[in-house]
């Protein structure tokens, strides 16, 4: 009886255990179905939000960039642009819709872009000095041209009115017109009236600014001068001039000179004494050191590559008008330190123009009408020796200053003859 009964409470305790494993068995079976549901939903879920996430990220950069694009990146046209038939689909036109660029192909023949790109503009413009000094550091990358091009010399006058002297030059640039391009810099409130719609200088007068002498406003104006000389291509050669220079020799002998030479003529000299050394400014360290500072003559003949760092430079510049003030004088000490740190390799270490600094004195002596003999320029024509691409040559100087209008009248009688003009 007692044996039957202790089997009995172990049948019912193996039968209670086998209902338990069976319902373990079941809770676990559903439980992992309810795990893999989860899981699979939340799968679902999470990639539906990153495909939207994502879709957002890109509507937002798109959005940005229309809203928002680089400070150097113009949305509006400088000039309308004109209505074309787009039934033709052999050019490619630029347009501006909505905010964005839209590239449209075009078959345009009353159009000629690089006509456009080529046109000069005129001396007087209404850039301001940013613009100007941004679009005239262009510079292609391809030398070879895509078109016919005269190269010209640009003759910059840096005055304080009229150009004095201007009857001479008249004659040496009369019969050469395509070959040269003029360019003055005056006082602001100089009257331009003085030249007759005939004249070369006529309508030549560009955006100027006052210019004291001695002070950083004189390289201002040569840079001025040169950024409007290089909107025009075709300049190749870039001198500066006053309005009591003179040319020495005609029109072809000049022009020939300078396109014809392998260097730039920029006077660099290193000079002790107050005038030379004295004038450095140890504030300009370690950009400019004292072995690096030069001396020379304001009055330069360069060529386009030169012209191009002259107007880019800001660094020297941004020094030079900081701590360069008289008895600092920045035209004397600016272009020729430039050169001789950064362009060495391409100068002549001369001018072409001739001074005379014999008597002393913060200017050059002035010649007026008794000192003006065939003699003396003579001497100034063929008087010295030096060195023109790795040969000896005694033509050193093409132009000389400083001439009143008291010697026009030799001057001019002299021109035909001496100077071979026309």
């Amino acid at each position: 009886m007692t044996m039957k009964s202790s089997n009995d409470q172990q049948g019912i305790t193996l039968s209670n255990l086998k209902f338990f494993n069976s319902q373990l068995y079941f809770i676990n079976f559903f439980g992992h179905i309810l795990l893999f549901g989860s899981g699979l939903l939340i799968g679902i879920t999470l990639t539906f939000f990153l495909e939207n996430f994502s879709f957002q990220i890109q509507h937002f950069q798109v959005q940005s960039f229309t809203l928002n694009p680089p400070s150097n990146i113009s949305l509006s046209p400088p000039n309308p642009i004109p209505s074309h038939d787009h039934h033709h689909n052999n050019q490619t036109e630029i347009s501006i819709k909505q905010d964005c660029l839209v590239i449209n192909k075009t078959n345009d023949i009353g159009s000629n872009g690089l006509e456009d790109f080529l046109k000069v503009p005129s001396a007087m413009h209404d850039m301001n000095e940013d613009e100007l000094f941004w679009r005239a550091s262009m510079f292609p990358m391809i030398g070879k041209l895509p078109f016919k091009q005269t190269p010209k010399v640009a003759f910059m006058f840096l005055t304080k009115g009229a150009v004095l002297l201007a009857p001479l030059w008249e004659k040496f640039f009369k019969g050469n017109e395509g070959l040269f391009s003029i360019y003055i810099h005056p006082n602001p409130s100089f009257n331009e009236t003085v030249y007759d719609q005939s004249s070369v200088f006529y309508d030549r007068r560009i955006p100027s600014k006052e210019v004291v002498w001695g002070e950083n406003s004189m390289i201002e104006a040569e840079r001025r001068l040169l950024a409007n000389a290089l909107l025009d291509f075709s300049n190749q050669r870039f001198v500066l001039l006053s309005e009591a220079c003179i040319p020495l020799f005609n029109f072809s002998t000049i022009y020939n000179y300078l396109m014809n030479s392998k260097q730039t003529f920029v006077e660099a000299n290193d000079i002790e004494g107050n005038v030379g050394r004295g004038r450095y400014r140890y504030t300009m360290k370690p950009l400019i050191q004292l072995s690096q500072w030069r001396k020379g003559s304001q009055w330069f003949q360069i060529d386009r590559f030169l012209a191009l760092q002259v107007i880019s430079d800001e660094p020297y510049f941004s020094v030079f008008k900081q701590y360069c003030n008289p008895p600092c004088y920045s035209d004397e000490h600016y272009l020729p330190t430039l050169v001789s740190i950064k362009f060495w390799e391409r100068n002549s270490n001369r001018t072409l123009t001739w001074v005379d600094w014999s008597k002393g004195g913060p200017h050059p002596s002035s010649f007026i009408r008794p000192q003006v003999t065939w003699e003396f320029l003579e001497g100034l024509r063929f008087g010295s020796t030096c060195d023109y691409n790795g040969e000896t040559t005694n033509i050193c100087h093409l132009f000389a200053r400083k001439f009143t209008t008291n010697a026009l009248d030799r001057l001019l009688r002299f021109a035909p003859k001496l100077m071979q003009f026309n």
